[in-house]
């Protein structure tokens, strides 16, 4: 599944770090459409973009949306720094504590302590990928940060932490570091 040279090299060095990660679509996947109808019902529809816009890691498998086919290699790149994250949280964990952090603590929706900071993680590294390919100025980007926001705090993670001005802070915190990085 070619996608630039960017994106190549970096599913090349996942694959060294994961020998057994691949890259699924997620539309002709059982298991996918299901998780689909449980999230437009437990969120009631307010995820109703699981399919079509959220990648997923299970196991060593992303799973791709079918906007998958529309990102240029820098999106995919970027995406995929967010997606590397997860891997490592995954082995970090393991499969059961990842799974138990990721769909229980506190709240499964509404104020989900642990699936919050777990994405808060993917996401500062979404930031740093964006800083490195698009320069500070595009992670300084207000559509971005609003973007953000809307994550945690909206039903695309079932409002997994609804409060901005936390997720704000979060976002200033991780662009002092970056940039400190940068110095």
């Amino acid at each position: 599944m070619p996608s630039g040279p960017r994106s190549d090299a970096l599913i090349a060095e996942i694959q060294q770090e994961f020998p057994r990660f691949r890259l699924v679509a997620k539309g002709g996947r059982r298991l996918q459409r299901a998780i689909d109808v449980a999230l437009k019902v437990v969120t009631l529809g307010a995820q109703r973009d699981y399919l079509t816009r959220y990648h997923t890691v299970l196991g060593d498998t992303v799973y791709l949306p079918t906007k998958w086919a529309d990102e240029t290699d820098e999106e995919r790149f970027v995406i995929l720094r967010h997606e590397r994250v997860h891997l490592r949280q995954r082995r970090r964990y393991g499969l059961l504590i990842f799974a138990a952090i990721y769909l229980l603590p506190i709240l499964p929706l509404g104020l989900a302590w642990g699936r919050a900071r777990i994405e808060w993680e993917a996401y500062a590294e979404t930031l740093r990928a964006v800083a490195e390919v698009k320069g500070i100025g595009a992670a300084r980007d207000p559509a971005l940060h609003a973007y953000l926001v809307e994550q945690f705090a909206s039903g695309a993670y079932g409002w997994m932490w609804p409060f901005p001005s936390v997720i704000r802070r979060w976002i200033s915190e991780a662009l002092a570091q970056i940039e400190g990085g940068a110095a």
